[in-house]
């Protein structure tokens, strides 16, 4: 079977982890593994680092709430809480994430982390809509969703977001796909194999984001970024 495939649409296919009633060993080392490979690959410091920017010249005399959407086992939030120990920030933390096992998992590994809390809620749900925040995080969250659900909810979170909104997701292209294939040959989970590879095709394009950008009148700012990603600033 070739390494490469079509990328010119968006794929409607499905992925394991959308079944939010997923739990246990599996859902476990898929999040500790997935957490992995984005150190690895660098996906961290996409969002670590639109987080910076969007703070760049804000008082650290104020505490702020961060949500983290799709938050998983909370890998990211506890990054962000060493940067904000590190660099004088008060942050209040706030994971949010559908699978209930996910969010007792982050609970778990974040028992050192005062700043931080987590609640499982559906993001287009009553609940989610009353939350306040200052910044709003999207890491690879927006390729499960169909164009007109984006759309949705980046006009929910820029109407309640007082600073902005960092995006970081998957750059959908064949040479993704291809590498990400050959990479899969070395995982020994192939829970991550089959969604990666899902993930890279319901992933985007410049010109996606662009057009999102465009439609719904924002004042965004698209860079590319290793591997393979975009880190899409959105600032309200």
């Amino acid at each position: 079977m070739s390494l490469f495939i079509d990328t010119t649409y968006r794929s409607n296919a499905t992925e394991i982890m959308d079944d939010f009633s997923m739990k246990g060993e599996l859902l476990r080392d898929t999040l500790d593994k997935l957490g992995k490979i984005n150190k690895w690959l660098g996906g961290n410091h996409v969002t670590i680092d639109g987080v910076k920017q969007l703070l760049n010249n804000q008082h650290k005399t104020k505490t702020y709430t961060i949500l983290d959407l799709g938050c998983g086992h909370g890998d990211m939030l506890r990054l962000l809480a060493d940067y904000g120990r590190s660099y004088g920030f008060k942050f209040n933390l706030i994971g949010i994430d559908a699978n209930e096992d996910a969010v007792a998992y982050a609970q778990e590994l974040s028992t050192d982390y005062s700043e931080l809390s987590f609640q499982h809620l559906d993001i287009f749900s009553k609940e989610f809509k009353s939350l306040d925040f200052d910044i709003a995080l999207s890491t690879l969250l927006l390729h499960h969703f169909k164009s007109d659900d984006i759309k949705r909810l980046l006009n929910e979170l820029i109407s309640k977001a007082s600073i902005g909104i960092v995006v970081n997701d998957l750059h959908r292209s064949k040479l993704a796909y291809g590498l990400f294939k050959l990479l899969g040959l070395v995982i020994s989970n192939d829970m991550i194999v089959q969604d990666g590879l899902t993930s890279i095709l319901r992933a985007f394009k410049r010109k996606d984001l662009e057009s999102y950008s465009n439609q719904l009148q924002l004042k965004s700012q698209i860079s590319w970024k290793w591997a393979f990603r975009f880190q899409w600033l959105i600032r309200t």
